[in-house]
């Protein structure tokens, strides 16, 4: 079997409020994307990396591989008009080369802006998805939770406020991360499923099984394998490396102060 793990970074990163796409800024020394690009090079269970990348920033991506010792990276694909055709890109792109044993090709679809995922997460959905077919990364939801409806999706008058009159039971809820995996025959027959049905536009893979009325199957995430979507989040990122190697990174981070 071979194990490749697809990293989406198609997205333009609109909530960092920053010019530069998210999966591309620097935080300490290297860019977001190489943080988690070193964690699935250095996972002994991972073959191949293939990178879905945001048109026109391919060859940044190439460089990065080259730059940062990535030897696994055998290709980066250009990224579509949203989530789901980005994943649909890489994966059409990973079948041209494994077209011939398309289901001995287990793919981990990964998100650039998860640097903090773990071998232990990893390792997990990889199990998962052997003894079920697919392994979503997730964790339990801790918090409490309000249903709102469409509310969200209509622009209010700044005077007025969301509500909620509805408890969504956390004890049903999972909240879902990557790495997902999946077996690449069956990912593909699941996206023209939907394209046969007229399903776009799905945030993830997990959400496009649904969908579809495929089952999804849970391994183990954590609360630090963070999705970086705002300063915020990069903020309790650079706090979390300097707390894993305080003399490296204070260094670091004191470098970048003088700056």
């Amino acid at each position: 079997m071979t194990v490749i793990a697809m990293i989406i970074a198609g997205g333009r990163g609109v909530r960092m409020k920053n010019h530069t796409p998210k999966q591309f800024l620097h935080i300490f020394d290297k860019p977001m994307a190489v943080y988690t690009l070193e964690a699935y090079e250095k996972h002994p269970g991972i073959d191949e990396i293939e990178v879905v990348c945001l048109d026109g920033w391919q060859d940044v991506m190439q460089q990065y591989g080259k730059d940062f010792g990535i030897s696994k990276l055998v290709n980066v694909t250009r990224g579509g008009a949203d989530g789901q055709s980005s994943i649909r890109n890489g994966l059409e792109s990973i079948a041209s080369r494994h077209n011939d044993h398309k289901d001995e090709v287990m793919v981990l679809v990964c998100d650039a802006n998860r640097p903090m995922v773990s071998e232990q997460i990893i390792d997990d959905c990889i199990r998962v998805c052997q003894t079920h077919g697919n392994a979503t990364a997730s964790v339990p939801c801790a918090t409490a939770v309000l249903h709102i409806g469409d509310q969200a999706l209509v622009e209010m008058p700044q005077q007025q406020a969301l509500s909620s009159q509805t408890e969504v039971p956390r004890h049903e809820l999972r909240l879902t991360q990557t790495p997902q995996a999946f077996y690449l025959d069956d990912i593909l027959d699941a996206h023209h499923e939907a394209e046969a049905r007229g399903i776009t536009g799905a945030v993830a893979s997990c959400t496009l099984y649904a969908q579809i009325d495929r089952p999804i199957y849970f391994s183990e995430g954590s609360d630090k394998n963070l999705k970086l979507t705002t300063p915020d989040d990069i903020d309790i990122f650079k706090a979390l490396l300097v707390a894993s190697d305080p003399e490296q990174y204070v260094q670091k981070f004191r470098q970048k102060e003088m700056e």
